[in-house]
């Protein structure tokens, strides 16, 4: 029963945090060198990756399909096996959920952390991972999925709550800025394997088109993000 109740404490939301403005500034500054530092993007944007395919996986769950595999490559690429109808809506939507998945999660992850609910957040997004694992098929794939897993566990049983919402911050601005990044580089595609592509090939509406709601989505997500931020300043009369 005790570990019940150690576990139980874990998952349950706290009052919001408040964070001094350094702390605010720590994170921005931190966040913008794992963006911007070449070492520390490679390997963040595997992370970033994961998300994107994961969009895929979660959305492609909600419509019907089956998620049976994940790959990702060392250009850091990757695939989301998921199996259902060739065509249709859910195939459309299970396609578009890439590109503005990490933006999305970055913008709740940010959320959560103003608000308080940085350990129930956590908890899934540990699930979410703990899932992932048993369906990578490579060994990069394993390595990924594997670190981040351990990392969220550490960070859920061993983080206090000011921590663990300082940790979301950063990770959410990491996540909006590497799905700009990821979406700035498929802009310029001309793959016919790239998402846009293939929902110009679904739908027969231009794979611009597609790019263009892919912006709106991550400008969304950036929206809400900083208005949550900005809430969260010293001061701030919102």
């Amino acid at each position: 029963m005790e570990i019940l109740s150690e576990v139980w404490v874990r998952v349950l939301p706290v009052d919001a945090p408040e964070v001094e403005a350094r702390s605010l500034l720590l994170a921005a500054a931190v966040a913008l060198a794992i963006v911007v530092i070449g070492p520390l993007w490679r390997l963040a944007r595997l992370g970033v990756t994961l998300v994107h395919e994961l969009g895929h996986a979660l959305v492609g769950l909600a419509c019907g399909r089956s998620f049976t595999g994940l790959v990702l490559r060392a250009d850091a690429s990757g695939h989301a096996v998921t199996r259902g109808p060739e065509r249709g809506a859910g195939r459309a939507l299970t396609t578009w959920a890439g590109y503005p998945a990490p933006a999305i999660a970055g913008a709740a992850a940010i959320a959560a952390a103003t608000w308080g609910w940085a350990a129930p957040v956590l908890t899934l997004a540990l699930v979410a991972a703990a899932a992932a694992l048993v369906r990578a098929r490579s060994w990069l794939t394993g390595s990924v999925t594997l670190a981040v897993t351990a990392g969220l566990g550490l960070l859920w049983w061993r983080g206090d709550d000011a921590w663990q919402a300082w940790v979301l911050i950063v990770a959410g601005g990491v996540g909006i800025v590497g799905a700009w990044r990821h979406l700035g580089a498929v802009a310029g595609s001309r793959s016919p394997t790239s998402d846009p592509a293939v929902l110009a090939w679904l739908t027969r509406v231009p794979a611009a088109v597609w790019n263009v709601s892919f912006a709106l989505a991550c400008g969304a997500a950036t929206w809400f993000a900083g208005s949550r931020l900005w809430a969260l300043w010293p001061g701030s009369l919102l």
